[in-house]
């Protein structure tokens, strides 16, 4: 007869939040891009008897985190696009947190001097019926994930 032991489900990906510095956004709908990846430096030496390159690490990259949320009545995220777009220097961390069933944190993506690259207003459509939904897209210098 098997033995049962405690379930180690993997967590739902609905129930996270999002926390920048300075920040009361409220809720997002979508999260994406948190991610890193690097490049590998081909690399040979003359006297290796093995005709085969070797496979350096090289630079870690970061791409773009992208939020989404329904628009509501708040400009916070405009205004540090205007910031931004005006040239004052106004980079904030922030984080994802991932929550369980009972809504504790348990992963934590942080991410270091963020700034939006960009942001982007809903699609408008007279005989729509969806929520209007704003994007915006934040380069950042480092993503940590951080079990809560």
């Amino acid at each position: 007869m098997p033995v049962t032991g405690e379930r180690n489900d993997p967590y739902r990906s609905f129930n996270f939040e999002v926390e920048i510095d300075n920040l009361p956004i409220g809720a997002f709908s979508e999260v994406t891009g948190l991610s890193s990846d690097g490049d590998s430096v081909d690399y040979r030496e003359g006297n290796y008897p093995d005709n085969i390159v070797r496979k350096l690490v090289g630079l870690r990259k970061v791409g773009p985190i992208t939020l989404k949320r329904g628009y509501v009545r708040n400009d916070l995220l405009w205004q540090w696009y205007a910031n931004i777009a005006r040239g004052v220097p106004d980079r904030r961390n922030g984080a994802v947190v991932l929550k369980n069933e009972a809504h504790n944190d348990v992963l934590r993506w942080n991410f270091v001097a963020a700034w939006p690259n960009k942001i982007e207003g809903p699609s408008l459509k007279a005989s729509g019926n969806e929520v209007a939904i704003e994007s915006i897209e934040l380069m950042h210098e480092g993503i940590v994930l951080e079990l809560a």
